[in-house]
């Protein structure tokens, strides 16, 4: 069953990032604005305003981020609004990551995170009686849902359900109804395309008489004037934000989301670009739009009109504590979203784990034309294979490579820090490391002596892009897999992996790449002693690499690190959740503190196991599962500040063991978390680290 519904999902996850990288650009514009500086957004403008096209949204981070409540408490059809709440907590960084931290009492989300961190659960933390009114009906509700739609397929009631506690945990009243209301029609228009038929059928889920007048004043207008314009003039007096009170009301936006998807047809581009174009919450309500419309229409209906996918190809960013998944593709969050719709349906799917399978109709998954100067270099292009066949395949078509002149193709593992928007922080940890082994299936098209040579982009310690080429290895006709164990870059940061296509003779055909695949922690990956190059740039790009939800953490004068925080856990972060069975070391030196130590399959700042020294007088290992902390295993031992400390923290299987200064001093057995990534922690105080070693299996 819910097979069948997979291009659509892909689709739908396609439709919003699509959407919202159309609308960004002119997020907080006034109309009168857009209109004189483009008419109307129909293509991607974002060049034109000097702003990179793929970057950190809310709307796409609190989309996909918060939508992992459900895989993280085990599928449950039953989740309670709480956990959703806990799920805030446990991947936002405060003041850094998702939200707009506007202030208590003026961001609604900013103001629901405070709640939260101030013990109360959801969906108190959203409700009218706690925030009133105005704050509790801005447009956050809606613009987080789609993900949790498109995991109900044709099952709306389950997606109004689920939605509804999403959205509780910041909003209330109205702007949860339309979340609702959205919910309904994502999950509907999985079986039905008829934009009229699935409003009739949404009305039920609607109770607010309100937002039914709202709905329905929207249609009737629709159904008398096609100019998007003229609906727009005559919404405004009764909806816009000279009306209704607050920052961001759900009001106009919500009746300008039904005006876009009726206005603009069967017409995905039209609809899209209706959205971006009235102004109010441009990239959230062609977000919205583009979501619905992408699982309505399908694939054909996303590439019927201008072609929106390639300049994207499937990028996109979700940015939560969890670092090691914020650089991510549509392909790799559909079967996110895909494992979780079979789960909740109660069926098995196969799904492949390989991270690059490019297994989606016209799937590339980040892979473009290398813009790195690698030298000569031929025109080169990347399609899917499956476009022209049943086969799923990166195709790398080369256009008169010979002897000198390379074609080059490469993907972001992590943040290209040339390219990041400034609005919204972008924390995040690379997907690949030093001494991983990658994995490469690969053919070539035609009979002749073609090579394929992996490369990674690293950012060296004076923040300069360097590169280093694996061996070239000879394709055939024949899928072969190769395997290149990624080289020592001293611990620096690596943000693109390559191919490089190479022939002696001219070569104008196709190289095919099946997969690529890494499985695994690092066998050996270091930062090692005192890094820092200036006294001035305290934030590196090698330090970038870890998520840290610390108030403080820098690069050291002495050390490698230092980490402070002034409340409890301050958490900094490295690696990914393919990392299962690894240690990790550091010699740690301690000054004013409450507790600190490192950490181990972190799978964001709230979940996680700890090895800490707290106290001066006491070593622990213990399991964080959101509010809840359970002590796995503790003993008296003294230390003092200002001393060398070396720290080992292991995880093989269920087995934990704590080693200071060589000597194992605690050991536990749990099985609450299989995998993820490491770093430290600090409690009320300082620390400073000297290195820091993970090594795998």
């Amino acid at each position: 069953m819910i097979k069948q519904f997979e291009d659509k999902i892909y689709a739908g996850v396609l439709g919003k990032i699509l959407g919202v990288y159309l609308g960004r650009p002119v997020e907080g514009w006034s109309y009168q604005k857009i209109q004189d500086t483009f008419d109307e957004v129909k293509y991607y403008v974002h060049d034109k305003v000097g702003v990179p096209l793929i970057v950190a949204d809310d709307d796409i981070s609190g989309t996909f981020g918060f939508f992992r409540a459900i895989e993280d408490n085990g599928y449950d059809r039953n989740l309670p609004a709480r956990a959703f709440g806990d799920t805030w907590l446990n991947y936002i960084i405060e003041n850094r990551t998702i939200l707009w931290w506007g202030g208590l009492g003026r961001s609604t989300e900013h103001t629901a995170f405070l709640n939260l961190k101030n013990g109360m659960d959801a969906p108190e933390s959203g409700s009218m009686k706690v925030n009133g009114k105005t704050l509790s009906e801005q447009i956050g509700a809606q613009i987080f849902i789609d993900a949790i739609a498109m995991a109900c397929p044709d099952d709306p009631d389950l997606a109004v359900d689920l939605v509804r506690k999403a959205a509780s945990v910041s909003h209330d009243g109205i702007a949860v109804q339309a979340a609702c209301h959205l919910a309904a029609l994502e999950a509907m228009a999985f079986t039905e395309k008829n934009v009229d038929i699935l409003l009739d059928r949404a009305a039920k889920y609607v109770t607010d008489p309100l937002l039914t007048e709202i709905i329905a004043d929207v249609r009737d207008i629709c159904s008398k004037e096609k100019d998007w314009r003229k609906v727009r003039a005559y919404l405004d007096p009764k909806y816009g934000y000279g009306v209704w009170p607050g920052c961001c009301h759900m009001v106009p936006n919500h009746a300008m989301v039904i005006a876009s998807i009726l206005l603009g047809g069967d017409d995905f581009q039209k609809s899209i670009s209706i959205a971006a174009s009235a102004a109010w919450d441009t990239d959230c309500n062609a977000g919205n739009v583009g979501a619905f419309n992408g699982i309505r229409l399908g694939i054909d209906g996303i590439n019927a009109g201008a072609d929106f996918r390639t300049p994207v190809a499937d990028l996109m960013y979700v940015v939560t504590a969890d670092g090691g998944s914020v650089v991510t593709d549509a392909v790799l969050e559909t079967k996110r979203i895909v494992n979780t719709a079979a789960h909740l349906a109660g069926e098995k799917v196969e799904i492949s784990d390989e991270r690059y399978t490019f297994e989606y109709p016209g799937a590339v998954q980040g892979f473009t034309p290398c813009e790195f100067d690698h030298g000569c270099m031929s025109a080169v292009s990347v399609h899917n294979k499956n476009e022209n066949s049943r086969e799923n395949a990166l195709v790398i078509d080369c256009d008169c490579v010979a002897d000198g002149v390379t074609a080059n193709v490469s993907t972001q593992t992590f943040i290209d820090f040339s390219k990041v928007a400034l609005n919204f922080s972008t924390v995040a940890s690379p997907t690949l490391y030093s001494s991983q082994t990658v994995k490469t299936k690969a053919s070539v098209g035609k009979d002749q002596e073609v090579f394929l040579t992996p490369y990674i982009l690293y950012y060296d310690l004076d923040n300069n892009s360097q590169v280093i080429y694996g061996e070239p290895w000879k394709l055939t006709q024949e899928v072969q897999e190769f395997s290149w164990k990624v080289p020592d870059t001293k611990g620096m940061a690596i943000y693109k992996l390559g191919y490089q296509v190479s022939s002696v003779k001219r070569f104008c055909g196709n190289v095919f790449i099946y997969g690529i695949d890494w499985k695994g922690a690092p066998t050996d990956f270091a930062q090692r002693g005192m890094l820092m190059t200036s006294i001035w740039n305290t934030n590196p790009l090698w330090l970038a690499s870890f998520a840290s939800s610390a108030a403080q953490f820098a690069a050291d004068f002495n050390q490698t690190y230092c980490v402070s925080h002034q409340e409890n856990d301050g958490l900094v972060t490295i690696g990914t959740r393919d990392w299962k069975d690894y240690k990790i070391g550091s010699t740690v030196y301690y000054n004013l503190h409450k507790a600190g130590g490192m950490v181990i399959r972190s799978v964001g700042h709230k979940r996680y196991y700890g090895a800490v020294l707290t106290g001066y007088n006491k070593a622990q290992i213990f399991v964080q599962k959101d509010k809840e902390r359970r002590i796995l295993a503790e003993k008296e031992f003294k230390y003092e500040e200002d001393k060398p400390y070396k720290l080992e923290f292991a995880a093989y299987g269920d087995q934990l063991s704590f080693m200071v200064n060589g000597e194992k001093i605690l050991t536990a057995n749990d099985e609450t978390y299989s995998c993820g990534g490491a770093g430290f922690t600090i409690s009320r105080g300082t620390m400073t680290c000297d290195s820091f070693i993970v090594q795998g299996e």
